[in-house]
């Protein structure tokens, strides 16, 4: 039994059954249990989302509010400002969104668009880094788009371009895993056509997503690629869908893109 070997059934990552704490798994799954959708918990909600006992529930939320991460009005639970703790810590030292910062900011000053680099974390990606262009009559919804926030990946013009690199296996895995969920009415919602559409990007080597998580924005991406060939983020560039068009985004934005996610390839 010691020697067993636990894989997680996201990442594929192994640990020794000696070596794995299940409490401060459970801990942590609590915390993620808190999202957009769900601001405010009670022990109920925290057990059906979590798989724990009611029991088990009530007691992990005392333990996180004592030690600061959550507050309470003794029924529903939130996060507190505690939890921006790590990610501070690794904004502020990870490379990648160090170095992708300078670059943002240059493409951001030529085009006036707000440019991200995103990671994918299972379901969603993520922002690790961001520049937002200095201008007035710039207005894009900050829904979506700022440090950390969470957005289905195949609703997303980077989750998308992520997906495309994958294993035709790997892609359906994750569909059966999350599914299609619809926000929008040009959302993906079929698997034929979202494999199709993923195929495509793959072959253009870039992905367009216009309204399909949040209406009024459009993006375009493509992936950053390391010097050993793996592809590490997705770069994008989002803009309201009433001041450019795909034209403006392939011809201007996508050669810019491009140039950028190689400067920041031979950085990394």
């Amino acid at each position: 039994m010691r020697d067993q070997i636990i894989q997680h059934p996201l990442s594929e990552e192994t640990i020794k059954y000696d070596d794995y704490i299940a409490g401060l798994a459970k801990g942590l799954n609590i915390l993620e249990a808190f999202g957009t959708d769900r601001q405010r918990l009670n022990v109920t909600q925290v057990a059906e989302r979590t798989n724990i006992t009611r029991t088990a529930a009530r007691r992990y939320l005392k333990t996180l509010k004592f030690l600061g991460y959550l507050d309470t009005d003794e029924y529903y639970y939130w996060l507190t400002h505690k939890v921006l703790k790590f990610s501070g810590a690794f904004l502020s030292t990870a490379h990648l969104p160090k170095i992708s910062q300078s670059v943002l900011n240059h493409l951001s000053e030529k085009t006036t668009l707000v440019f991200s680099v995103v990671v994918q974390d299972n379901y969603e990606v993520v922002p690790i880094a961001r520049s937002v262009a200095q201008n007035d009559h710039f207005r894009v919804s900050p829904f979506g788009i700022h440090l950390g926030n969470r957005i289905p990946a195949h609703a997303s013009s980077t989750g998308k371009v992520l997906l495309a690199h994958k294993s035709l296996e790997e892609q359906k895995n994750w569909i059966k895993l999350y599914g299609l969920k619809r926000f929008t009415a040009y959302t993906y919602t079929e698997e034929e056509n979202f494999l199709a559409a993923l195929q495509t990007i793959k072959d253009n080597g870039y992905c367009i997503s216009a309204e399909e998580y949040e209406l009024g924005v459009t993006a375009i991406a493509i992936p950053i690629i390391n010097q050993t060939g793996d592809i590490i983020a997705g770069l994008n560039a989002v803009a309201p869908i009433s001041k450019v068009n795909d034209a403006y985004l392939i011809n201007t934005v996508l050669p810019l893109l491009r140039e950028a996610a190689k400067e920041i390839r031979d950085m990394v």
